[in-house]
C-alpha cells in the first residue's frame, strides 16, 4: 500500500508559479504553531496581586463591618446590652485569651466536627456510589436520602439524646443523620453527570466493576462529589452546633455550642457575640484552607483555571 502523504490535506502556499511545496521545517513550525494554540498556559500569579486581589478585600469588607457595627453603636439605635460595641467582645476573646480556655473551646468543637465530617464520609461514599449504580436500590432508598437531606439536623437532636444519653457518641449520630444524605447525594449527582462515552470507554479497555469505578467513574465524578463534600461539612458543622446548643451538658466539655448557650442564659451580650463570630471563623477558615484548594485543583487538572 502506498503511503498517505501527510501534507496533502494542508493547503500548499501560493507561488509566483503556482501552488510550491513546503518545506519539512515550515510543516514544523505550522505544527508547533497549532499546538501552542491548544495548549493551555498556565502562569503563576504574582504574590502582589494575590495580595491585591485575595487577600485585601476581605480584610476590607471586615474593616467595613466593625467600622458600621461602632457607628451603630455611637448612634444608640438599641440599648447597649442588646448590641455591645466591638471592643466589649474584643476584651471577651482576650479574657478567655487569658484563661487558657479560648482554644480549648474552638479545639473541643473543631475535633468533634472534623471526626464526624470524616465519618460521614466513609458512610456517604460507599452508599452513594450504590445508590447510583444499582437501579434497585435507587429506587427504594434514592427518595428517602433526598427527604433526609432537607431534614432539618436539629430535629434528630431529641432522639439521640434519648436513645444515646448525652455524650459524643449523641453528636457523631446527629452529625452523620445531617451530613451522610448530602454527601451520598452529591456522589449520585456526579456520578449521573458521567458521559456514557467514558464508560464505554473503560469497558472496551477492561475497566470494570471496582477498577472502573475507581479509575473511570470516581475521577469523571469529582466535580459533584466535592460538592457534596462541601456541602456535608457544612451540615456536619451546623449540625454539632444544634446538638452543643440544645443538649448542653459539663459532660460533654465546652464547645462553641455550649459557649453560646451559656452566655445566652447569663445574658452576655459579648460572648454571645464573640461565640458567633468564632462558630462563623472556624466554617469559614474550613473552606478556604480544605475546599477551596480542592476545588483549585479540581478545575486546573480539566484545564478551567489558567491561573494560580
Amino acid at each position: 500500500m502506498a503511503s498517505t502523504d501527510i501534507t496533502s490535506d494542508r493547503k500548499r502556499p501560493e507561488g509566483p508559479g503556482g501552488p510550491v511545496d513546503a518545506k519539512p521545517d515550515d510543516l514544523a513550525g505550522l505544527e508547533a504553531g497549532l499546538d501552542a494554540l491548544d495548549a493551555v498556559q498556565i502562569n503563576r500569579t504574582p504574590v502582589r496581586q494575590v495580595l491585591l486581589n485575595k487577600v485585601l478585600p476581605p480584610i476590607v469588607a471586615v474593616a467595613l463591618v466593625l467600622t458600621v457595627w461602632e457607628l451603630l453603636v455611637r448612634a444608640e439605635v438599641t440599648e447597649v446590652y442588646k448590641l455591645p460595641p466591638p471592643s466589649a467582645v474584643w476584651d471577651s476573646a482576650v479574657e478567655m485569651w487569658l484563661k487558657g480556655t479560648l482554644l480549648e473551646v474552638v479545639w473541643t468543637s473543631v475535633s468533634r466536627g472534623l471526626l464526624g465530617f470524616l465519618l460521614a464520609v466513609a458512610i456517604g461514599t460507599p452508599l452513594g456510589l450504590l445508590v447510583a449504580r444499582v437501579k434497585l436500590v435507587r429506587a427504594a432508598i434514592g427518595p428517602i436520602l433526598a427527604g433526609l437531606q432537607s431534614l432539618p439536623s436539629v430535629a434528630w437532636v431529641a432522639p439521640a439524646v434519648i436513645w444515646l444519653g448525652l455524650n459524643d457518641s449523641m453528636m457523631f449520630a446527629v452529625i452523620l443523620l445531617g451530613a451522610v444524605p448530602s454527601i451520598a447525594n452529591g456522589l449520585i449527582s456526579g456520578v449521573d453527570q458521567v458521559p456514557p462515552l467514558f464508560l464505554r470507554a473503560g469497558h472496551t479497555l477492561g475497566a470494570t466493576g471496582i477498577r472502573g469505578t475507581w479509575h473511570i467513574v470516581l475521577p469523571a465524578a469529582l466535580p459533584g462529589y466535592l460538592s457534596g463534600l462541601k456541602q456535608g461539612w457544612a451540615f456536619s458543622w451546623r449540625s454539632l452546633m444544634a446538638a452543643e446548643i440544645i443538649a448542653s451538658s459539663p459532660e460533654l466539655g465546652l464547645g462553641l455550642g455550649q459557649l453560646l448557650e451559656n452566655s445566652r442564659s447569663t445574658f452576655d451580650m459579648p460572648g454571645i457575640f464573640l461565640s458567633i463570630l468564632l462558630i462563623l471563623f472556624v466554617g469559614i477558615a474550613i473552606d478556604q484552607l480544605i475546599f477551596s484548594p480542592l476545588e483549585r485543583w479540581v478545575l486546573r487538572s480539566r484545564g478551567l483555571l489558567v491561573k494560580n
